[in-house]
C-alpha cells in the first residue's frame, strides 16, 4: 500500500475526525472512564480575549444610554430578510431574552442567561428556540458597534427589556455585567434522551405526579424551556398542564404568583408562528450545511411577510394589539369560551368561540384581514387551575399590581443567576435589596486580624475542627448562579446549621467558641470562620516543617435570618463531598462524579481539585472522623503523604463488599489503609494520576503545600465579588 494513502479516504492525508470528533474520545472506547472535561471547559485556550482583559472594567466604560437607545431603535427597523410582526421585533426579542434566561434551574444553578450560552449547542438548536438565531443576527450590528464591553449575555437580556419598554411597559431595572463564555457548557446535564421532544415519561418517575421529575431537570421535554405548549406529551389538558407548569417554574425558584405573572405578562405581547406547514423546515443551526452560516430552520415558504413565519407550529396572538403592553390578555382569556383547534401547521391550540373578527388581531404582515386569537394549554391552565385563576383575577382587577408583579418577576427571571447585587453594573440597577439576591451586609475591615488569629489559636479547637468548619461554610458556593459560599456566615442559620453534611454537633461546638471571638474583636462571624480555617491550616503547615502564610481578605458580612430565604437555600445542601470523603447515602452516580460536580461549581481545575483532596485527607478533616483515604501516619500535618502512598507499588488495592477498598502491604498482606473510589480514582484515572505523581515526587513537598494554600484561598474567596474590579 502507498505509504501516503489510507484505505477509504481517497488518498487524503488528513486524519478525518481524529482530532475533533467526539467519537474518538476516551469515553467512546471506555464509557465508564471519568471524564474530566467538566473542569477544563473554560480554560484560557478557549477565550479569545487578551490575558489582561477585565470585563467588568470594560463594561463600566459603556455609554449605557446610547446602547439602550440603539437597541430600542432596532425594534422598529424592519429587515426584509426576517420580517417583523406588525413592524416590531419586540415579541421576538422578548422570546430571545426569555428563552436565554429560562434554561436556569434552581437545583444546581446551571443554565440561565448569565453567560450567553444560548449562542452554543445544544441550546442554540433546541426546538423550543427555533428562529432565535434570527434575533441574534438582528442584534449583531449593536454588538459589533459596542464591541467587547457589551457582552452577548447582556445584550440578549437588554433586548427583552428594551422591547417591553418600546411597547409601553416600565421595567423594574437592568444590570449589566454578565460575561460571555466561548463554547458549549459541558457541565450541564439536560437529560438522558437521545431525541428532541422525547416522551416526558423519560424524565419522571410518575408523569401524573409532576414533583417526580428527575433532578436537576426543570423542563418537561428534551429541547424545551418549560412545558409543552400543546399539553403534557402534546395532549391538551389544562388542569394536568397546570401541575407541570407549577413544578417547572418552582424549579426556577418561582412561586405561583410569579409564575402567573410571567405567563400572562410574557404573552401580553407578540405571537406564535405556525401559519405554514412545518414539514419542509430545514435543520437547526448545528445541523445545517456550511453555506447556511449557522442560519437554521430554513423555511422554503418564507416570504417578506411576517405572516408566513414558522417557529413553534402554533399560530396566532394572545391579544388584540400584540405590540402594546396592556391588559388584553386577561380580556381574551376570561371574556371568551375556548375550544380546541389545530393550527395550519397541525399543532393543538385553543381558539375563542364566537369572537368577532373586529376583536381579533390583524395579520402580522400588514395584509388586510385578521389573524387568529389563540391560547396554549399553559395559558388555559391560568384559567382552569383554581389557584392560578384567583391570582389572574386579582391581576385583572388591579392593573398596577399586575404590572409591578410582572416587572419584578421578569427582573428575577433575567437576573436570577447573576448572584448578589454587587455584580450588577449600570444606572438602572434597582436600589432595593431583593431576598433572592441573597443580600449580605458589608463587613468590617478595620479590626486586628492578628488578634483574632491569636484568640482562635488559643481557643483549644483542633486544626481539623477549624478547617472542616471553614470548608463547610465555603463549599456551598456555586459558580453557576453565584450563590452560597462563606460570605454571610449562613452556615450558622437555618437550614445550613442542621444539615447532616455540616456535622451539626461539631459545628455548634466550633461556632460557640468562634462567635464570642468575633464579638470581642469586631470581626464578622464569616471572617472569623474563614480565619479559623486559615489558623488550622497554618498549624498543619508548621507541623509539616514549612513556613507559608495563608492569605486573607477581611470584609465578609453576616447575613440575618430575615435576609435569608431558607427554602431556596435547601437546594445548596450537599449530599456528598468527596473532599471530606462523605456521602449521605448510596446514589446511582459515583462518588468521584459527584466530586467533579462539586469541584466544577467551586470553579476548581483538575489540579486544584487534586491538591485540595490530598491535603484534606492528611489533615484529618474527613466527615465524622472517618479514616478512608487518610494515607499517612502523620495525621494533622499538611504533607504529600496521600500521593506518596497512593502511588507506592509496595501496596496492593482490594475491593470490599461494602463498596470501600483496602490498601494492603504487598509483602505481608497487612491492611494499611482503607479508601473509597473518590480516593483511588487519583491513581486509576490517567489524568488525575499525572497530577498525583507530581505531588508524590520528592522535590515537590513544599510545592504541594504552596499549591494547597492557593487552592484553599480560591475556595474561601470564591464568593468575594467585592474583591473583583
Amino acid at each position: 500500500m502507498d505509504g501516503n494513502r489510507m484505505p477509504g479516504l481517497g488518498g487524503c492525508p488528513v486524519n478525518h475526525g481524529g482530532n475533533t470528533s467526539m467519537d474518538a474520545s476516551v469515553t467512546k472506547w471506555w464509557p465508564s472512564a471519568l471524564n474530566l472535561d467538566i473542569l477544563h471547559q473554560r480554560g484560557a485556550r478557549t477565550n479569545p480575549m487578551d490575558a489582561d482583559y477585565n470585563h467588568r472594567d470594560a463594561v463600566k466604560g459603556l455609554d449605557f444610554e446610547a446602547v439602550k437607545a440603539d437597541v430600542k431603535a432596532l425594534m422598529t427597523e424592519n429587515q426584509d430578510w426576517w420580517p417583523a410582526d406588525w413592524g416590531h421585533y419586540g415579541g421576538l426579542m422578548i422570546r430571545l431574552a426569555w428563552h436565554s434566561a429560562g434554561s436556569y434551574r434552581m437545583q444546581d444553578g446551571r443554565g440561565g442567561a448569565g453567560s450567553g450560552n444560548i449562542r452554543f449547542a445544544p441550546l442554540n438548536s433546541w426546538p423550543d428556540n427555533a428562529s432565535l438565531d434570527k434575533a441574534r443576527r438582528l442584534l449583531w450590528p449593536v454588538k459589533k458597534k459596542y464591541g467587547n464591553a457589551l457582552s452577548w449575555a447582556d445584550l440578549i437580556i437588554l433586548s427583552g427589556n428594551m422591547a417591553y419598554e418600546s411597547m409601553g411597559f416600565e421595567t423594574f431595572g437592568f444590570g449589566f455585567g454578565r460575561e460571555d463564555i466561548w463554547g458549549p457548557e459541558t457541565d450541564v446535564y439536560w437529560g438522558s434522551e437521545n431525541e428532541w421532544l422525547a416522551p416526558s415519561e423519560n424524565r419522571y418517575d410518575d408523569l401524573d405526579d409532576a414533583s417526580t421529575m428527575h433532578n436537576p431537570l426543570a423542563a418537561v421535554h428534551m429541547g424545551l424551556i418549560y412545558v409543552n405548549p400543546e399539553g403534557v406529551n402534546g395532549q391538551p389538558d389544562p388542569a394536568r398542564t397546570a401541575a407541570h407548569v407549577r413544578e417547572t417554574f418552582a424549579r426556577m425558584a418561582m412561586n405561583d404568583e410569579e409564575t402567573a405573572a410571567l405567563t400572562c405578562g410574557g404573552h401580553t405581547v407578540g405571537k406564535a408562528h405556525g401559519a405554514v406547514a412545518g414539514d419542509n423546515i430545514g435543520a437547526e443551526p448545528e445541523g445545517c450545511p456550511v453555506h447556511a452560516q449557522g442560519f437554521g430552520w430554513a423555511n422554503p415558504d418564507q416570504t417578506t411577510s411576517a405572516s408566513s413565519s414558522f417557529t413553534s407550529g402554533i399560530e396566532g396572538a394572545w391579544t388584540k394589539n400584540p405590540i402594546q403592553f396592556d391588559m388584553g390578555y386577561f380580556d381574551y382569556l376570561f371574556d371568551y369560551e375556548w375550544e380546541l383547534q389545530k393550527s395550519p401547521a397541525g399543532a393543538w391550540q385553543w381558539e375563542p368561540v364566537d369572537m368577532p373578527d373586529s376583536e381579533k388581531p390583524t395579520l402580522a404582515g400588514g395584509e388586510d384581514g385578521h389573524g387568529r386569537a389563540m391560547m396554549t394549554d399553559a395559558d388555559m391552565a391560568m384559567k382552569v387551575d383554581p389557584i392560578y385563576n384567583e391570582i389572574c383575577q386579582r391581576f385583572r382587577a388591579d392593573p398596577a399590581y399586575f404590572k409591578d408583579t410582572f416587572a419584578r418577576a421578569w427582573f428575577k427571571l433575567t437576573h436570577r443567576d447573576m448572584g448578589p447585587r454587587v455584580n450588577y453594573i449600570g444606572p438602572d440597577v434597582p436600589a432595593e435589596d431583593l431576598i433572592w439576591q441573597d443580600p449580605i451586609p458589608a463587613g468590617a475591615t478595620d479590626y486586628d486580624v492578628a488578634a483574632v488569629k491569636a484568640k482562635i489559636a488559643e481557643s483549644g479547637l483542633t486544626s481539623a475542627e477549624l478547617i472542616a468548619t471553614a470548608w463547610d461554610s465555603a463549599r456551598t458556593f456555586r459558580g453557576s448562579d453565584k450563590r452560597g459560599g462563606a460570605n454571610g456566615a449562613r452556615i450558622r442559620l437555618a437550614p445550613q446549621k442542621d444539615w447532616v453534611a455540616n456535622e451539626p454537633d461539631r459545628l455548634a461546638k466550633v461556632l460557640g467558641i468562634l462567635e464570642p471571638i468575633a464579638s470581642e474583636t469586631g470581626a464578622s462571624i464569616a471572617d472569623t470562620i474563614v480565619l479559623g480555617g486559615n489558623v488550622g491550616l497554618e498549624m498543619a503547615i508548621k507541623a509539616a516543617g514549612f513556613s507559608i502564610d495563608v492569605p486573607f481578605s477581611p470584609g465578609r458580612g453576616d447575613a440575618t435570618a430575615e435576609q435569608t430565604d431558607a427554602d431556596s437555600f435547601s437546594v445548596l445542601e450537599p449530599f456528598a463531598d468527596g473532599f471530606r470523603n462523605w456521602q449521605k447515602e448510596d446514589y446511582a452516580v459515583s462518588a468521584e462524579e459527584m466530586m467533579l460536580d462539586r469541584a466544577q461549581l467551586l470553579g476548581l481545575t483538575a489540579a486544584e481539585m487534586t491538591v485540595l483532596l490530598g491535603g484534606m485527607r492528611v489533615m484529618g478533616t474527613n466527615h465524622g472522623g472517618n479514616t478512608h483515604g487518610v494515607f499517612t501516619d502523620r495525621v494533622g500535618q499538611l504533607t504529600s503523604d496521600f500521593f506518596v502512598n497512593l502511588t507506592d507499588m509496595a501496596n496492593t488495592w482490594h475491593p470490599m463488599d461494602d463498596g470501600t477498598y483496602e490498601i494492603r502491604d504487598r509483602a505481608t498482606g497487612d491492611v494499611k489503609w482503607t479508601a473509597t473510589s473518590a480516593d483511588l480514582v487519583f491513581g486509576s484515572n490517567s489524568i488525575l494520576r499525572s497530577y498525583a505523581e507530581v505531588y508524590a515526587q520528592d522535590d515537590n513537598k513544599e510545592k504541594f503545600a504552596r499549591d494547597f494554600v492557593a487552592a484553599w484561598t480560591k475556595v474561601m474567596d470564591a464568593d468575594r465579588f467585592d474583591l473583583v474590579a
